[in-house]
């Protein structure tokens, strides 16, 4: 179903719990389907939820809203957010939050994950991008890849949905840091992600302020472009790896009893081979 033009009535009849994890997650993007995808279908299916009289909503949001060009170590849930959001897909799923987290009450109990960047074997926006990047041969380690950064496995995600639902009489109206809970640098994160999926580019050391004034050329030239397409990195892309970025899951622990069950190295080796398997079928 398309949740921004079907009816959505038909998908929440006689549904106890709405588990909402659709949305435009890219680094790029027209700010019009940002709108659409993030934030109106959001609001048409959590008002079909409310009509509907289901429980609950589980909402799928991200650790996006507190992206910027600087270090953030130990973010926890009461971490502020930048003054300005990195990108539209960071905006418009801080408005869907929102928008979810505002209609918690007695008998509709709503509940926001926010798991970092998610890796599976059906990945479709973190591994094929890198992998896109990768195939010139060499790819760029912005900041020597010291910055620390966090993934999460895709069964950790799933059920820290499932804990959110289970654990709604405590969890209701609030949003949790999701991640694998162990840190690891960029270049390692990287080096391990590219022997996963059989590939093997030279990783060439690059300042930011290089990368960063390259990348957002390149950008204004794609904004030009007929169909602005989609750059080979972004400002966003680009800061994800470039700038430590690790959580403090002391909630997610204690409120829904939720702990990551899979290490980084656990989910790449399995999504590479998913990965491998495709690249010969």
């Amino acid at each position: 179903a398309d949740l921004v033009t079907d009816d959505v009535a038909a998908l929440t009849k006689d549904i106890d719990v709405v588990f909402h994890a659709a949305a435009l997650s890219s680094p790029w993007g027209r700010d019009e389907d940002f709108e659409a995808i993030n934030v109106e279908a959001t609001r048409r299916l959590l008002e079909a939820a409310i009509i509907a009289k289901a429980s609950a909503f589980i909402f799928v949001s991200t650790p996006s809203l507190y992206a910027e060009a600087r270090d953030r170590p130990g973010l926890s849930e009461s971490s502020p957010f930048p003054a300005r959001f990195a990108n539209a897909y960071a905006r418009t799923k801080a408005a869907a939050e929102n928008m979810v987290l505002a209609a918690n009450r007695p008998g509709f109990a709503t509940v926001a994950i926010r798991p970092r960047a998610i890796i599976g074997p059906f990945d479709q926006v973190l591994l094929p991008r890198l992998a896109k990047v990768a195939a010139r041969g060499w790819f760029p380690l912005v900041q020597g890849g010291a910055a620390k950064i966090e993934v999460t496995d895709s069964r950790d995600a799933a059920a820290a949905l499932i804990a959110a639902d289970v654990a709604r009489d405590r969890a209701h109206g609030q949003a949790f840091n999701i991640t694998g809970g162990s840190p690891m640098t960029a270049r390692e994160m990287l080096t391990e992600a590219f022997r996963e999926l059989g590939l093997h580019p030279a990783l060439i050391p690059v300042p930011w302020w290089l990368a960063a004034s390259l990348v957002w050329t390149v950008e204004s030239v794609c904004r030009l472009l007929p169909g602005r397409p989609e750059p080979a990195a972004t400002l966003y892309s680009l800061g994800a790896l470039a700038f430590t970025q690790t959580f403090d899951l002391t909630r997610a622990k204690s409120v829904l009893g939720w702990s990551p069950a899979y290490t980084p190295s656990q989910a790449m080796t399995r999504a590479g081979a998913a990965w491998r398997f495709r690249a010969q079928v």
